[in-house]
């Protein structure tokens, strides 16, 4: 299959590591031109080179804080400067802090909303005129099985996980005619440094193995493992491609059968 990336220029928020960064890769590897984007600029650096090594596209990077409207300004005005044109967005953040809903006071709230759901608002707003001059563009914001079914402790992560996916469906309406699709991609238990520290945390309070917590946790996954950001970065790179011609303002879960909701 040809997925038409070739020369095509995309941004990928948060992608110094983990699901960002597996994303990124797969992009380059199909021949786009990539920003990788996050506030680390020493791990940016590293993985910039390593890419450019490995790749087929052209991996270039920029520091950017997602709860910062200018630097999210600054981030897209870089990749015209460098390429000269948008086809792609990847938006995503790290989650917001974990806790019930005695936990968070204002504050919280707006942290959370700015991080987490707003920064997906400005990034898109800012890449539109790019993508309706180019004839057309694909956004793809990445999400959590949440937006499926709630997860206990992650009540601010339920919350604007799920305003994503309404910002998704709406935007899928507006955008149609200008031949942009967008699209909503949620992980399961993805094998990444932030599943890993949680692990890490779960063995701590129940006085166990990493390897005993590890277990307990796929024990519900139907395909019996973690899954990796490789095998999420396909999903993605598929649904950012030429290749998509018909899907947008859908939600896809790569999960390995978690999540049991039928809808």
């Amino acid at each position: 299959m040809n997925l038409g990336l070739d020369e095509k220029t995309a941004i990928v928020l948060a992608s110094s590591r983990g699901i960002g960064k597996g994303i990124a890769r797969g992009l380059a590897e199909e021949g786009a031109n990539v920003i990788i984007a996050s506030r680390d600029e020493g791990v940016l650096q590293k993985v910039a080179a390593e890419m450019n090594k490995e790749t087929k596209g052209l991996v270039k990077y920029k520091t950017c804080d997602m709860a910062n409207a200018d630097s999210i300004k600054s981030l897209v005005q870089f990749t015209i400067n460098e390429f000269g044109r948008i086809d792609i967005l990847v938006n995503n953040t790290g989650g917001p802090p974990k806790g019930t809903f005695a936990d968070f006071d204002d504050e919280d709230w707006m942290k959370a909303h700015e991080l987490t759901f707003l920064s997906y608002v400005r990034a898109i707003r800012e890449v539109l005129p790019y993508m309706e001059k180019n004839g057309g563009g694909r956004i793809l914001n990445n999400t959590s099985s949440s937006i499926k079914q709630a997860i206990d402790g992650l009540l601010l992560s339920n919350v604007y996980r799920n305003a994503i996916m309404g910002l998704t469906k709406t935007l899928a309406n507006e955008l149609a005619e200008k031949n942009i699709l967008i699209n909503t991609i949620a992980p399961g238990k993805i094998k990444t440094d932030r599943l890993e520290n949680t692990l890490s945390k779960i063995a701590k309070d129940k006085n166990m193995s990493i390897d005993e917590a590890e277990q307990s946790t796929i024990k519900n996954i139907p395909l019996g493992r973690l899954g990796t950001p490789e095998e999420f970065a396909k999903l993605a790179v598929f649904l950012c491609s030429e290749a998509n011609t018909y899907i947008t303002g859908q939600a896809m879960l790569v999960d390995g059968g978690l999540v049991k909701s039928i809808h």
